[in-house]
């Protein structure tokens, strides 16, 4: 497992297939379906190829990606959080989801605070963006927390939803 980085409580490292059963938690989960939208991934073969065909491939072709969240103290995988660079958008941006039980506990606050570390030191980027639905308080207040701002409307190109783009300069 390549770990990535670690906070005062959380570890953040690349996905493998043996974390197909919490992804299948995970993007099941209600805040999952309710702003990210399905991924009809219902089996472990399901989470696996999820896994091979996007996540893992992040890290092949840009050297980053979305990383598993686990607490610090017992590995217990908590959330996702990440890099991605989408062929729609000028610059890569930032996302994360937590399954719903590790909400509201400054988790995914400490984790994109990590995350934007990363983009900045490591990899360089100086330009981070975010897309969220209108409706997605909760990840609005993050996005400003972490120093983004919105920018503009965003067309989402396979569904012509409107988003929120968020940026940090």
């Amino acid at each position: 497992m390549n770990h990535i980085t670690s906070t005062e409580r959380l570890n953040l490292r690349e996905f493998t297939h043996d974390d197909a059963k919490f992804v299948i938690a995970l993007l099941n989960s209600e805040g999952w379906i309710k702003y990210i939208g399905e991924r009809n991934v219902k089996t472990e073969e399901d989470a696996k190829a999820y896994l091979s065909n996007g996540i893992m491939k992040g890290y092949v072709e840009k050297g980053y990606g979305f990383y598993l969240v686990e607490l610090k103290e017992d590995k217990t995988p908590i959330g996702m959080c990440g890099l991605i660079k989408r062929d729609s958008l000028p610059h890569t941006d930032i996302g994360f989801a937590f399954l719903p039980e590790f909400e509201g506990k400054g988790y995914a606050f400490e984790a994109a605070t990590a995350t934007m570390i990363l983009a900045r030191e490591r990899f360089k980027l100086n330009t981070i963006l975010a897309i969220t639905l209108p409706s997605n308080e909760r990840c609005i207040t993050l996005l400003e927390k972490i120093g983004l701002r919105k920018i503009d409307i965003y067309l989402e190109p396979s569904t012509s939803e409107e988003l929120l783009l968020f940026a940090n300069s």
